[in-house]
């Protein structure tokens, strides 16, 4: 695994599954910018030099992010992408 440094984020990609019966059939067809949190870094430091920790976000909540933003990583059957912040546009609530 991977841990982030400053105010990056590691996401990884929602891949689009179809439930027939009960088979789920996962696809790599594009699911749009929804992603999974993995892991948040521990924040930026402001002009003061004190640290501002990334707020409204936690390890496992669902997030849309800007298209073509960060740098894919992958590990295995899992596909990440290192983030800014910033390029979080929303949380998905149920």
């Amino acid at each position: 695994m991977i841990k982030p440094l400053n105010d990056y984020l590691v996401i990884e990609k929602v891949k689009a599954e179809k439930k027939v019966g009960s088979i789920i059939l996962t696809s790599e067809k594009k699911t749009g910018n929804l992603a999974t949190v993995v892991a948040l870094g521990p924040g930026k430091k402001n002009e003061d030099g004190k640290l501002v920790p990334i707020e409204g976000l936690k390890a496992g909540d669902k997030v849309i992010y800007r298209e073509y933003a960060g740098t894919d990583y992958e590990d295995g059957d899992h596909d990440y992408l290192l983030i800014k912040s910033e390029d979080i546009l929303a949380v998905v609530t149920d």
